[in-house]
């Protein structure tokens, strides 16, 4: 099945506090506030991606949901492609992060479908991006209903703006960065190399 979820890993915790009130009863405070699911989208905006730590992984995009089963949180990710090597680091990161917030038991799933599309990089995330020196990536990657026609001409390429002087007198370098999701590019203004995020 295409949106089929793929358990990757399970990571045992102690139990959440609201699941076994003492002493105050049903209306004392719980250590996360009001939602088990509101606290772990904010352990998770102090998740880094391990590649590009300027972002958390709320910032990509790349976690799809947080669901309470009541005996476990379960974390939806979705990986930014499927040979990314920081796939693995990623979810015991983010596992690792809701037990020490005393969120556990905490199991993290992968979906594949729909695959990520740098359009779910928040617009934060583009922000901290050109402030890390890194261009965000520009246009709309994906399609707004979810299917585009396959076409065999090569995408003309948009004007990069570099993310230290905001010129657009940029040129591409190389295809590839320091990683698979990244170009190299040099402005041609400042005369400063810099990368950018391809638009997937």
């Amino acid at each position: 099945m295409c949106g089929a979820e793929v358990v990757s890993q399970v990571v045992a915790g102690p139990p959440p506090d609201d699941l076994t009130p003492t002493g105050g009863g049903l209306g004392a405070a719980r250590p996360w506030g009001r939602s088990r699911v509101d606290a772990a989208w904010r352990a998770l905006d102090d998740v880094l991606d391990p590649e590009v730590p300027a972002l958390s992984v709320r910032d990509l995009g790349i976690v799809r949901d947080v669901i309470d089963h009541g005996d476990a949180l379960e974390v939806v990710l979705t990986p930014t492609y499927s040979g990314c090597p920081a796939t693995e680091v990623i979810e015991k990161s983010v596992v690792d992060a809701l037990v020490a917030a005393g969120l556990g038991p905490v199991r993290a799933t992968t979906r594949r479908a729909p695959a990520w599309t740098t359009d779910w990089i928040s617009d934060e995330g583009r922000r901290k991006l050109r402030e890390y020196g890194i261009a965000p990536p520009s246009g709309h990657a994906a399609a707004s209903t979810g299917e585009a026609p396959i076409r065999l001409v090569r995408r003309s390429d948009e004007a990069v703006a570099c993310p230290r002087c905001g010129s657009t007198h940029t040129e591409r370098l190389s295809a590839f960065g320091s990683t698979a999701c990244k170009a190299l590019w040099r402005c041609l203004a400042c005369r400063e190399p810099f990368e950018q995020f391809k638009p997937i």
